[in-house]
């Protein structure tokens, strides 16, 4: 029999569509996502918020030290105190449970923390004894959904479904970015500090909130009457904030702002330095910026990099140098030397007087200390990574030795 060529190409469909009904695989598939849900924030204040006893870190986000206690932020469940006045002990103290929390800063025992759309100030002065003693509604309106007059947030759940797979399915795994804390103490003003992927800081009275669009100030000179001055437009794609002498140094995916906060509750634009698309936390002293880009997740470009910019005149940042690196993610400094969370990678040491030589002068190289974030502190230097928060004494900087860890029940993601 003569075969045609629309013969042959029918041949050809049927056997694929047979072969391809033998590729089909049904099974229970289990994975991690981030659900949407809506709430009413009038349901969300209803709740009463009550210290809990101690629990047990399951996946920490910020860090934050003030005077002799760590308190470590559970993304939108709350907040850990612990003593941290001997570091190679720290001993957990109590838990406040706190709905959508994401970012905090103290200021003179008063604790700022995001309840969804609001801001709850707390008064940790007996740290036995906390209480909640102010909330200001409505000022972090991101989530907030006009159409529904409901909050928009999201569920870390894991989902076992009974699907089809055309070949073998694969692992699927995904985590919403919580960006991880910056902010240091102004002379003579009690203020904690943070790591360097901040989204709260405090400066000169006053509390400074970004979120991806906008930073929020509010007025704290009266630290347990917090008071919401006016939000200021900043562009998308806003990730942190670092104060340091009247300045804000704000870290975006598309650049480094510096806005001029010597009038407080006004700050203005001085200027913006630009670069290529990626995550971008910032730390500066009185000469030089330091910025780290990472690839990643929510990072899109490949680019894993530490810039150094000049910025003695502070409306025209140069570039003085950039220096390849693997994924760095929260960096810290302590006078002429930089600490660098190199994410999956480890942890960096380097000395930094001279700028222009920093890949010659790396100190350490901790392959094992998977870290995202760290606070340079006064007693130690406190780094939390995908297995816990661990501390260590860095009086010497090019022998970090290890004081203690604390171990967590379900290891946060490094993107």
């Amino acid at each position: 029999m003569k075969l045609t060529l629309s013969r042959f190409l029918f041949l050809i469909l049927i056997g694929g569509l047979f072969s391809s009904c033998e590729d089909e695989i049904k099974t229970n598939f289990t994975f991690r996502t981030m659900l949407p849900v809506y709430l009413e924030m009038s349901d969300v204040r209803g709740r009463v918020i009550q210290v809990e006893p101690p629990q047990p870190l399951e996946s920490p986000g910020k860090i934050y030290i003030y005077e002799d206690y760590l308190l470590v932020n559970e993304p939108t469940k709350g907040i850990h105190i612990l003593d941290n006045s001997d570091p190679a002990n720290p001993i957990n103290l109590n838990f406040i449970p706190i709905e959508g929390n994401m970012d905090l800063a103290v200021n003179n025992n008063i604790l700022y923390a995001d309840n969804y759309a609001d801001l709850l100030a707390f008064d940790i002065s007996k740290i036995r004894q906390i209480q909640l003693i102010r909330r200001v509604e409505d000022v972090f309106l991101k989530q907030y959904q006009h159409a529904t007059g409901k909050i928009l947030t999201f569920k870390d759940t894991v989902i076992t479904a009974d699907q089809a797979y055309w070949g073998r399915p694969d692992v699927i795994f995904f985590r919403a970015d919580a960006s991880f804390t910056s902010n240091l103490s102004s002379a003579g003003k009690s203020y904690g500090t943070g790591g360097s992927m901040a989204r709260f800081t405090l400066m000169d009275d006053h509390l400074y909130a970004v979120d991806e669009s906008t930073l929020r100030v509010f007025d704290v000179s009266k630290a347990d009457e917090p008071k919401f001055v006016k939000p200021v437009d900043l562009g998308w794609g806003i990730e942190t904030i670092f104060p340091f002498q009247q300045k804000l140094f704000i870290g975006s995916n598309r650049g480094m702002h510096i806005y001029d906060a010597s009038t407080p509750h006004s700050p203005t634009r001085m200027a913006v330095y630009e670069h290529i698309l990626a995550c971008d936390p910032v730390v500066v002293n009185e000469q030089h910026a330091f910025v780290t880009l990472r690839s990643g997740n929510f990072c899109v470009n490949n680019i894993n990099e530490l810039h150094v910019l000049d910025i003695q005149n502070p409306y025209e940042p140069k570039l003085k140098k950039s220096y390849p690196m693997l994924n760095p993610h929260g960096l810290g400094l302590a006078g002429d030397y930089l600490f660098v969370a190199e994410g999956n990678h480890g942890l960096k040491s380097f000395e930094v007087s001279d700028v222009l030589t920093i890949d010659e002068h790396q100190l350490q190289f901790l392959k094992e200390m998977k870290s995202v974030d760290l606070i340079p502190g006064p007693k130690s230097l406190i780094v939390i990574g995908p297995d816990g928060v661990c501390q260590f004494d860095y009086s010497t900087p090019s022998q970090l030795k290890k004081l203690s860890c604390i171990q967590v029940s379900n290891p946060i993601v490094i993107n």
